[in-house]
Order: C-alpha cells, then structure tokens, then sequence
C-alpha cells in the first residue's frame, strides 16, 4: 500500500501580504481585445530599436569578450564614470565612479535598499500613496511604514523621522499620482533628514517625462548644493534608470550615494545576481556618449505629451461626473480620485475587465490595503484613439458599478 506523502513545508509568510495585480495587468498587455490604462509601461512603437542595434555593434567592436564576462558587481567602470559624470555636472559637486552602483533597472536598486537597511519590523517612512513596486521590493523585509507628510506639520512627523530606517520620496511625478513636488517642500524634507540623521531615498524614473516645463533640482542637487566640496557622503540614495529614456528591456539602472552605502549595497546585490549584463551596460554608455538619449527623449517627451492631453479631455467628457484629477505636469499617470464614497476601485476593477478594460485600484499603493477610492491610470502606453475606448469602457463600467447600488445614479 502506498503511503500518503508528507504535505511540503508552506511557503514564506511575506508572501501571504502579497498580491497579484502586477502579474495581471502585465499579461492583460498582451490581449488585444483589452485596452490597458494599468501598466506603467512605455509606448513600445518608439523604442529605438535600429539604435540599439547599431550601439551594440559598436558595444561588441570596442569591448568584446570583456561584455559577454560577468563582470564586476558594481558595474561595468566606463559607465559608471559617465553617470558620475552626469550627476557632476547637474549638481555641481564632484561624484566618482565610487558612487555609482549600476542595477537592473531601478527596481532592483529598490530591493537592494531594502535588504541593506531594514530588518523586520522597522520602519519606513513613505511617499503616500506608495509606489506598488517600491511595496513589492521590501514586503520581504515586513517592515513598518508610516506616510510621508510634505508639510512635515503632521503630529509625530518628527518623531517618525528620527525613527525611520528611511524615507521614500518620488518628488518627480509620482508614482501613482503624478504630482510634481514643489522645491520648497524638497528642502524642507532634506532640512528634515539631516536633522533626523536618517537616509532620503529618492526614486527618479520619470525625470525625462518633462511636459510643462523643468522639474527642477533633484533631493540630491539640493544636498550638492548645500556641501559642494569633498567626498559626497549625505544621505541621499538617488535611483535613476535608462527604461523611460530608452527602452525597460535594456534593463540598466543605478543607485547614486555615498561610497560606503555603495559598498554595502554591492555586497547585498552579490547574493541576488552576481552582476548586471554588462553587454547591456555597454550598449547604455554607447547611447549615452553619442549623446542618442538626449536626441530621443524629445520625441517621447511629444507622444506621452499628445497621449496625456487625449486621455485628460476623454476623461473629462466620461468620467467627471464621478471623479476629479489634476493633469499631471509630466510622467506617466493620471491619479483619478472617486467624488462619490460609493464608488470602491476594488469592485470597479472586477466590472471593467467585464467590460475589457484595466486600470490599477488604489488599494494596492497602500501598504493597509484601506485605500479603495481611487485609480491609477496610464496614458503612455497607448495611442489616444485607444485611450478614448479606454475611458469609454471605464464609463460603462462605473455605470455598471452604480447600477448594484440602490438610489445611486448611474
């Protein structure tokens, strides 16, 4: 008689404080029949790939073998001098080679700071509401998180402060919101930081996606500013990626700060993947020197601009009854907030993919899961005559919504 086996070890238990709508919304890209506001994805029709292609030729001609090695963990040398160098000239300080680390993509910069920082149970100061990657990447760590108060006039803020491991800022069109965060509020917080002697995570993806106007100093010029001389050693963790200036698949991000934290973070991304592609590097810093990417971003900065403007007034004409927004000065999201306390994004979510359409419920950018009165949508993805659709549908759907609810107009 053959025995039973014995039921496996469960898995870990962060898991369990998870969701799925990541996995989702990325294989609802790939259906046509649906149109898809919930990644934040970029149009993929101007990647350059005939540029890519051409820069890895010139890659492999000038490095060889060197490129298809693993290489060094921190990256490969000439690339992380150029992104010192870059960071030199925007802030007006000196940074070395020592105070890049390159990562696949900026997410993992985030894992990293992560592992690096914060054991169980501390906590984390955060951007509210919070970046669903940004949650992903520490829910293995089980930490504690406190929202971030721009005003920093917030009974306790203070004392968070002091307690925080770090906080985490996305002054830059934030993602979900879409807000630009004013530069008086940034010094503020930097006033607030240095007092508290804490670390400042700042997390830049969606710096080129400039619409109306510059976004002004990074967390990080603003500490250049202010010690323009010696080793940088303040306590801002700048995160910058090359996949909304180029293309995600290239997979080439970075972490700027100081030389110890580098190290440290060095020694975390060792036990994760050894190394980034170099080749992939290589072809970043070959797109770089021939100064392509700032040829590029002009051209997507002009689609994402147009696709923003289409989904706005769509919104506008379909939406406005049950919810307001701000159009955003840039990035890749409009941060649509329900007027009506009735309308819980949850259980819109299940009735516009009813009606082939997605977006992203608030409640996964809160680390609670309360939040359940707003959407993030997405304009870059797709061309505005899809939008328009997208929006439509999202009409039917809140009608649909509205319809189970008794005295409620749809």
């Amino acid at each position: 008689m053959t025995q039973s086996p014995s039921p496996r070890p469960a898995f870990a238990s962060w898991l369990s404080t998870g969701n799925s709508i990541t996995q989702q919304f990325m294989a609802i890209g790939g259906r046509p029949d649906v149109v898809s506001l919930a990644g934040g994805l970029p149009a993929s029709e101007i990647y350059p790939v005939e540029a890519i292609a051409a820069a890895q030729e010139r890659a492999l001609r000038r490095w060889g073998t060197q490129i298809l090695e693993y290489g060094a963990i921190e990256g490969l040398p000439a690339l992380r001098a150029a992104i010192a160098e870059r960071f030199s000239a925007t802030t007006g300080r000196r940074f070395g080679p020592e105070n890049v680390l390159l990562t696949t993509g900026a997410m993992q910069g985030l894992d990293l700071v992560g592992k690096a920082l914060v054991d169980p149970g501390e906590m984390i100061l955060s951007q509210f509401p919070t970046y669903l990657g940004a949650l992903d990447a520490w829910r293995p760590r089980m930490p504690r998180y406190e929202k971030l108060d721009w005003s920093l006039q917030a009974p306790g803020h203070d004392a968070a402060l002091r307690q925080a491991k770090f906080v985490y800022a996305v002054p830059n069109y934030s993602n979900p919101t879409g807000v630009l965060v004013s530069q008086d509020e940034r010094a503020a917080l930097l006033d607030k930081v240095e007092a508290a002697g804490t670390w400042l995570l700042e997390d830049d993806p969606y710096l080129p996606l400039q619409f109306d106007g510059p976004a002004g100093p990074s967390l990080l010029a603003h500490h250049a500013q202010r010690h323009p001389n010696g080793a940088y050693a303040g306590p801002v963790i700048y995160l910058g990626t090359l996949s909304k200036s180029l293309a995600p698949g290239l997979r080439v991000g970075w972490v700027v700060a100081e030389a110890s934290l580098i190290s440290t973070l060095a020694l975390a991304k060792q036990s994760t993947d050894i190394a980034s592609s170099l080749l992939t590097q290589a072809i970043a810093l070959e797109m770089i020197e021939s100064d392509f990417e700032a040829q590029h971003i002009p051209k997507i900065v002009a689609t994402y601009r147009e696709r923003r403007d289409a989904l706005c007034a769509a919104a506008t004409e379909h939406l406005s009854d049950w919810f307001e927004w701000e159009v955003p000065p840039g990035g890749m999201f409009v941060w649509m907030r329900a007027k009506d306390e009735a309308i819980d994004t949850d259980a819109l979510y299940a009735h516009a993919l009813a009606e082939n359409v997605a977006f992203v419920p608030s409640s996964v950018f809160d680390p609670s899961g309360a939040l359940k009165s707003a959407m993030r949508v997405n304009f870059t993805r797709s061309p505005p005559e899809v939008l328009v659709e997208g929006v439509r549908r999202l009409e039917r759907a809140v009608r649909r919504l509205l319809a189970e609810r008794p005295g409620r107009a749809a």
